[in-house]
């Protein structure tokens, strides 16, 4: 086999494996995506009717069920799925090929190389997911029946017109994302593959439970490392407060706000189905990943 040809297939698929995982997280998991935008995007309870505002997670999933209907839970689910399997692609590429770059001239990646390497990789997949998310964001925050929710297109369409493609528009919450993504993905990364490395060099190889563990114990701590980067994209994305007036800009001056006004509490909201989501959805895409790579090169390598 021709040397690049063969680093042109295992790129090929480690791209196929990434993608087979995204998609399979998403679908499993968005509802709970739902519920952690509803309650992040939510500030102080302003209104007295108690129907508008949810008090958790259970309160959250009981009123989108009884107002909405049960397919409402995978609102918005278009535009992750269009963008979550060539972005979960592209993280796990990306990854891959920034891990060679930070080896430093050493034989085997250190913490530190895989930390830069996950940094590197969420910073890129940031500037393709920003758009859907966008979108995303605005279908997940409306309250209508499903059959009354606009589609992802025309939402889309009309945020184009209105706002363009810049800051205001579809690239809206860029900074914040770039920061959500690259956060999660040091912790993500650094702590999951350092682990494995530790248990290989032990002469120990790891079981589908104890990856299935590691995986959920690596989401759930990157969750919680970057989620008030997480509600800071939620409100810069999302509907404003007030009508015709943008409170929510900037990634930092957002955070500022929301601790100032609502107590570092606020910056947590979502948390619990943010975890309850990307614990197991964490999981789920190692073991995906991996274990659709194994199968692809033993098939088509």
């Amino acid at each position: 086999m021709i040397p690049n040809e063969g680093k042109g297939k295992e790129r090929l698929i480690s791209l196929s494996a990434g993608a087979s995982a995204g998609f399979v997280e998403v679908c499993l998991m968005h509802p709970l995506d739902l519920v952690k935008t509803r309650l992040q995007l939510q500030a102080k309870q302003e209104t007295a009717n108690k129907s508008d505002y949810y008090t958790g997670i259970a309160d959250c999933m009981k009123k989108i069920y009884k107002n909405e209907g049960i397919l409402s839970f995978w609102k918005g689910i278009l535009p992750p799925i269009l963008v979550e399997t060539p972005k979960r692609a592209i993280k796990f590429f990306t990854f891959g090929e920034f891990q060679r770059l930070f080896m430093f001239g050493q034989e085997k990646p250190s913490p530190m190389t895989y930390s830069l390497a996950g940094a590197c990789a969420g910073a890129t997949e940031s500037f393709l997911v920003t758009p859907f998310e966008v979108v995303k964001i605005h279908l997940q925050a409306n309250r209508a029946k499903m059959k009354e929710v606009p589609s992802p297109f025309t939402v889309a369409k009309e945020i184009y017109h209105k706002n363009g493609i810049g800051r205001n528009g579809l690239f809206k919450g860029l900074s914040a994302t770039i920061m959500r993504g690259s956060v999660f993905n040091i912790v993500y990364f650094a702590l999951y593959h350092s682990i494995k490395d530790m248990s290989s060099a032990h002469s120990r190889k790891m079981g589908v439970i104890e990856k299935l563990g590691l995986g959920f114990a690596a989401g759930t701590l990157a969750s919680c490392a970057n989620i008030p980067f997480d509600v800071a994209k939620s409100r810069i994305q999302g509907p404003q407060p007030e009508l015709g007036k943008v409170k929510y800009r900037s990634c930092m001056k957002t955070i500022i706000v929301i601790y100032k006004e609502e107590g570092w509490k606020a910056l947590y909201k979502g948390l619990v189905p943010k975890v309850l989501r990307l614990g197991p959805g964490g999981a789920i895409m190692l073991l995906v990943n991996e274990y659709m790579g194994y199968f692809l090169m033993q098939y088509f390598a």
